[in-house]
């Protein structure tokens, strides 16, 4: 994602663990992340989603069913989803009618029948889903959920706004493959992220989309487009499959930075090894969003990032690119961990920029080295941010320090052995800030812990490797 200032944390109840000995139980709501605790839920791994919009007009409601397979990881009584908003009008578990209760960002559902330890079981939650419905960022600066447009709508569900869009266990490290299905009038297209499966006419002038997404997809990471777009297909490196969503009438005015994105994978699986997913693509939005965000295998970007200056374009392009290895692929573990996802990107963007002769890597970094303490003091750490905080200068640019940091230190030739071992190692699974320092101090053949615990912890920024002249203000 493009960098914003900061995000407040939304005001959620955690529900109470209800101890009932050996008899099952109703699962804790919340998981316990550093920033969001209320966030994600326990009790069971959900296996798949798959989704079904019967998509009207633009902020029309329409009918939506959402379907969850799930796994019990302890025997349970009830359990809950994340589901903001909408108007819920059936549950089923199993087949059966669920008896329901909401409480803020939380659906607690009570099945007819108690669920085992390990069993495996389906709901189905069937709803009126609003269109419209959004939040607004403390910053005031963008908005996140459902992101109406013109003629469609698009989503923009980072951090925690999927649950405006469909009920789901919502947090980053729980990640489940997704299939998507919308139902439109004929004359308008819906684009999702994973595959394109089929295309069918149907009743009523109206054409059903499905795709489908075998590789786990974090909830903040669901892209789905709708509207009067072009799409284009086409090929990459290796054959990977292209698909680009333009609207219309912007078509010959993105054409140019459009066709950049093979180019863009090349550079990137030069440096960080084959691109992980079946497909790939961009989608833009008749949107002034103010930012990109880089939904699986379909990145995102508001009209204004892909029709100003090429140079901003290709930038923001290569950043949410990035994204597919880091941050995609290799999903943060608790949201203290972003630093992992978007100083990667940023450090990547700053390198292509660098070697396409837009600006001085080194210059650029001395640079942020200089408010690094500032940034501490004002966000916290890179890998200890501060809600309401979390996006900030830091997570971006004072996290691409770090990366630059641990170059200067092992080399650039153990760098990317670092980097290719992180991507495969991790790929398709959450990862932590520990694992890294783990991976990094494996790869390097020395003890990272504490040179990086350092640069990722403390309140001081540590000296620069092979820049003793570089000072903080």
């Amino acid at each position: 994602m493009k960098q914003i200032p900061r995000y407040v944390a939304l005001g959620v109840t955690v529900a109470l663990t209800l101890s009932l000995g050996a008899t099952p139980s109703l699962a804790a709501s919340g998981l316990g992340d550093p920033i969001f605790p209320a966030d994600g839920n326990t009790g069971y791994k959900v296996t798949r989603y798959a989704l079904d919009f019967d998509w009207q007009a633009p902020k029309k409601p329409f009918d939506a069913t959402t379907t969850v397979d799930a796994e019990a990881t302890e025997a349970l009584t009830s359990f809950t989803l994340d589901f903001g908003g909408n108007q819920l009008r059936e549950v089923k578990v199993d087949g059966a009618a669920a008896t329901t209760k909401r409480t803020g960002d939380k659906l607690s559902i009570t099945p007819a029948k108690a669920l085992g330890a390990k069993q495996r079981f389906q709901v189905v939650i069937r709803y009126t889903a609003d269109p419209t419905l959004q939040r607004r960022r403390s910053d005031a600066i963008s908005v996140y959920g459902w992101i109406p447009t013109p003629d469609g709508t698009v989503l923009y569900p980072q951090p925690n706004g999927s649950r405006l869009v469909f009920p789901n266990n919502d947090h980053p490290s729980q990640k489940a493959p997704i299939a998507i299905t919308v139902s439109t009038p004929a004359d308008i297209t819906a684009v999702a992220s994973g595959t394109l499966k089929s295309r069918t006419e149907v009743a009523g002038n109206r054409v059903r989309w499905s795709y489908d997404s075998p590789q786990p997809i974090a909830t903040q990471l669901v892209g789905i487009a709708i509207g009067k777009f072009t799409v284009t297909n086409g090929t990459g490196p290796n054959g990977l499959p292209l698909r680009d969503a333009i609207p219309t009438d912007l078509v010959q005015k993105v054409e140019k930075v459009r066709t950049r994105t093979p180019g863009h994978l090349e550079w990137m699986e030069k440096r960080v090894g084959e691109y992980p997913f079946d497909n790939y693509g961009i989608v833009v939005a008749h949107t002034d969003l103010g930012v990109a965000l880089e939904t699986q295998t379909l990145s995102m970007f508001p009209e204004g990032d892909v029709t100003g200056t090429e140079v901003s374009a290709e930038k923001d392009m290569v950043h949410e690119l990035a994204h597919q290895w880091f941050g995609n692929s290799v999903t943060v573990r608790t949201w203290s961990d972003l630093w992992l996802s978007e100083g990667h990107a940023r450090f990547y963007e700053r390198v292509y920029a660098a070697e396409k002769g837009w600006e001085n890597l080194e210059t650029k970094m001395r640079e942020t080295y200089s408010q690094h303490d500032q940034w501490r003091k004002t966000y916290g750490p890179p890998a200890k941010p501060t809600e309401p905080k979390l996006f900030s200068r830091m997570v971006y640019d004072g996290s691409a320090l770090v990366l630059y940091a641990l170059r200067q230190k092992v080399g650039a030739a153990a760098f990317e052995k670092i980097e290719r071992a992180w991507v495969a190692d991790y790929r398709d699974k959450s990862a932590s800030t520990a694992d890294f320092i783990a991976v990094a101090s494996r790869e390097a053949g020395t003890d990272l812990t504490a040179f990086l615990r350092s640069w990722l912890y403390d309140a001081k920024t540590p000296a620069m490797p092979g820049h003793p002249d570089w000072t903080t203000s």
